[in-house]
């Protein structure tokens, strides 16, 4: 016996489906109404009431996609990103000429009937049967609802959109069973609002919402009678009655929707006629989709953030998983940007170096001690025009970046930093020469040797860099040849080990290279990696992976889960503040006074590779990290003889270009925060030099006055005289800068080969 509802008779569902039923068996095959005749398809009445049966009682209705917001830490709007430019809005947010105007062109039967029409099939059939052909179809607003959840469902797969939209029988017997399923648990109110929020008016827009934006500048809720009846009209055929394409087609097809909503009542015919007078009143706005439109040059930092979340396993088990959330959008994600220190990178960025300019630069800054990424940026601005690129020069090539860029003498505080958590004092002196073979062999990893085979050398920038130096004088001067020396002095796999716990890894994913030239910056890294890295020094040792999202909320603003930065001690504090002590020299005194921060206490590193295809400073506060790189990002251009920002340079130094970058930028980006000091270690000056034994220099050449080749006592009088490697004696001379070069061995662990230089 059959299933009655409580009010007695067949439910709405089990009249449907007899209803279906016997009209497909009589040869009406309802779904085929706008087809050809149903026998031209070859399907069988029986299999055609069979199918039905077969199919799935639940429709599954997938979560509209939507756009996504982007936000800084403080809320205020980075970009907007969607597959689907669509705001869902309730029906209480929809202006009722909108309403009715749909209902009056697409289904004006629409609150007479179930989910289906049969006054509309019969009606159908006649003026299809009379114009002998295909004129008029019969799907009810519930079946084209449901015909668009497929679509939706499809996503932006050409396949299963064309399935979802093929005309065959089999589809809309489909459709109709769930538009039966519809019509019983929603109920037409429901059905209209959510019509309404899926259904695609062209210009990229879905939804009623995006497209009164779209087209009218306004939200849904505020359309005239004539803007509603536009949108409907666009509806049947967005290509064809596109307004901004076709002015004409759109306005006839306008008043044929004021025509109709008269007919049926919605409007008087006088309210018709005065509708039908007005012009369209477009008010375009023009989409604006993805990480172009990022404000304060963010575009960059919205592309890292868009793929932290197409890579990280929070967000889904597998990449399809991650890139169907992503494609649904709705979400709102504010991340670490910093406004102030974004807009400080980019102001400082473009008065420094032109978007137009041979040469490209880029800067992110980290917060120590968390991981938050503060800041990301660069000269030639995202977009696909001329000067304008969508890689992102300052991460790894598996977050949108290149292959990196060597980082030069700004890896020389990691060599330091290992060789001190190893045993080794900061008074470690080396002979230093200007120029030495490469010391063989050097202890490897594994029990292995790296072998100067071929003989290979490295030399200083300058003949007068001459030692023996200590670590603090190296440093400050970046003396190649006694870091090369320390690093044949501890081994190799310290350096990598260090390196890797710091996160300094190389931008093209491939593991470091075990020679003894990592310690001149010659493996390819990020400026982001740089910063990141130099960030464990400024939080005295500590290393946070970088972090760019703190919270998500989705479309029913429920929170997700989002990655958190992980903390590890990465070295001792004691030998995080020894570093520190020897880059805050670097910044008063040395290759790096040009990035200094005046009163407020920073430390930092030069680097120019070789040939000067790259320059960079990398520096920190204790309360913030940030890496500029400066070159050419295909490495064809080599800085020399050049004009950067408008300014002329017959040679590029890491503390001429990217310093002054850092400065102001880092002015900028820490101005609120508190100007914090370091833990400064005491470093005693090694033992003077028996002048009797001839070790003096003379007096004049820029280098040393004194016995001992310092011109004072101290940390800073230490590194105040002669050329500090800028070039610039304690008077302030003006010489250029002493950046180290050397020709570099590159080797698999076992015998040498050739490879680049550095210079600092």
């Amino acid at each position: 016996m059959p299933n009655k509802r409580s009010g007695g008779g067949l439910s709405p569902t089990q009249q449907a489906a007899k209803f279906l039923g016997v009209s497909v068996l009589a040869g009406v095959v309802l779904a085929g109404i706008a087809l050809p005749a149903a026998g031209a398809l070859g399907l069988a009445a029986k299999g055609s009431v069979e199918g039905f049966d077969e199919i799935p009682a639940n429709l599954k209705r997938p979560p509209l996609s939507q756009r996504t917001t982007i936000l800084d830490s403080e809320g205020g709007q980075i970009a907007t990103v969607y597959s689907r430019d669509r705001t869902v809005v309730p029906l209480k947010d929809i202006s009722p000429y909108m309403q009715k105007a749909i209902i009056a062109i697409e289904d004006s039967r629409f609150y007479e009937h179930g989910a289906i029409d049969a006054k509309g099939i019969l009606r159908a059939l006649n003026e299809n049967a009379q114009s002998g052909g295909v004129t008029q179809g019969a799907s009810t607003l519930t079946q084209q609802y449901v015909k668009n959840v497929f679509v939706e469902e499809a996503g932006d797969d050409p396949t299963k959109v064309a399935q979802a939209t093929q005309q065959t029988v089999g589809r809309k017997v489909r459709e109709l069973k769930y538009a039966i399923q519809v019509e019983e648990e929603l109920g037409k109110k429901r059905i209209l609002e959510n019509y309404l929020n899926i259904t695609f008016f062209g210009q990229q827009a879905y939804g009623v919402e995006a497209a009164a934006q779209r087209y009218f500048s306004k939200p849904a809720k505020d359309l005239a009678v004539e803007e509603a009846a536009l949108l409907a009209g666009v509806v049947q055929s967005p290509s064809r009655y596109d307004p901004v394409n076709d002015e004409a087609e759109a306005t006839k097809r306008r008043n044929v929707v004021l025509q109709r909503m008269a007919e049926v009542g919605d409007i008087s015919r006088a309210d018709e006629v005065r509708a039908r007078a007005k012009p369209l009143g477009l008010k375009v706005k023009k989409p604006q989709n993805g990480c172009i439109t990022a404000v304060n040059g963010g575009g960059f930092f919205c592309d890292y953030v868009r793929n932290v979340f197409l890579t990280d396993p929070t967000f889904g088990k597998t990449k399809e998983d991650r890139a169907r959330i992503w494609n649904r959008g709705g979400l709102t994600i504010r991340t670490t940007l910093d406004r102030k220190a974004q807009e400080s990178v980019q102001n400082s960025i473009k008065d420094h170096v032109y978007k137009s300019d041979e040469v490209a630069s880029a800067m992110s800054i980290v917060e120590p001690g968390s991981g938050k990424i503060l800041a990301m940026g660069q000269s030639r601005p995202y977009g696909l025009g001329k000067h304008e690129t969508v890689l992102n020069l300052s991460v790894d090539s598996d977050m949108g970046g290149g292959a990196g860029f060597q980082p030069g003498s700004t890896f020389k505080p990691i060599v330091a930093a290992a060789a001190m958590e190893g045993g080794k004092p900061p008074t470690q002196v080396y002979d230093s020469p200007y120029e030495m073979d490469y010391p063989s062999p050097i202890a490897n990893c594994d029990g292995k040797t790296w072998l100067n085979t071929i003989g290979q050398k490295l030399e200083n920038e300058n003949e007068t860099e001459v030692g023996p130096y200590d670590m603090k004088e190296a440093t400050a001067k970046s003396v190649n040849t006694y870091y090369v020396e320390l690093i044949s002095d501890i081994g190799i796999c310290p350096v990598t080990e260090l390196a890797k716990k710091m996160g300094a890894e190389r931008a093209d994913g491939r593991k470091l290279e075990l020679e003894p030239s990592i310690a001149l910056g010659t493996q390819e890294m990020s400026p982001l990696t740089m910063a990141n890295a130099y960030a464990t020094f400024a939080s005295r040792g500590t290393y946070c992976t970088p972090v760019a999202i703190q919270s998500i909320t989705d479309a029913d603003k429920k929170s997700l889960p989002v990655p958190k930065s992980t903390c590890s001690r990465a070295m001792s504090e004691k030998t995080a503040d020894t570093v520190n002590t020897l880059l805050k020299g670097v910044v008063e005194a040395g290759t790096g006074q040009e990035a200094g921060l005046g009163s407020r206490p920073s430390a930092g590193k030069t680097g120019t590779t070789d040939f000067r295809f790259a320059a960079w400073f990398v520096g920190y506060t204790p309360n913030a990290a940030g890496a500029v790189w400066v070159g050419d990002p295909a490495h064809d251009r080599k800085m020399i003889d050049i004009t950067i920002g408008g300014v002329y340079h017959d040679k590029v130094f890491g503390g001429q270009v990217p310093g002054p970058i850092w400065r102001d930028a880092m002015s900028g980006a820490v101005a609120d925060r508190p100007a914090t000091g370091f833990n400064i270690i005491d470093i005693p000056d090694p033992p003077k030099k028996d002048k009797d034994k001839g070790d003096k220099e003379e007096d004049g050449d820029g280098d040393r006055d004194r016995e001992d080749g310092r011109p004072g006592e101290g940390l800073i009088s230490g590194l105040l005289g002669g050329n500090d490697g800028d070039g610039r004696g304690a008077g302030g001379g003006t010489g250029q800068p002493g950046d180290n070069a050397g020709t570099v061995g590159t080797t698999d662990g076992t015998t040498a080969g050739p490879g680049d230089g550095e210079q600092d």
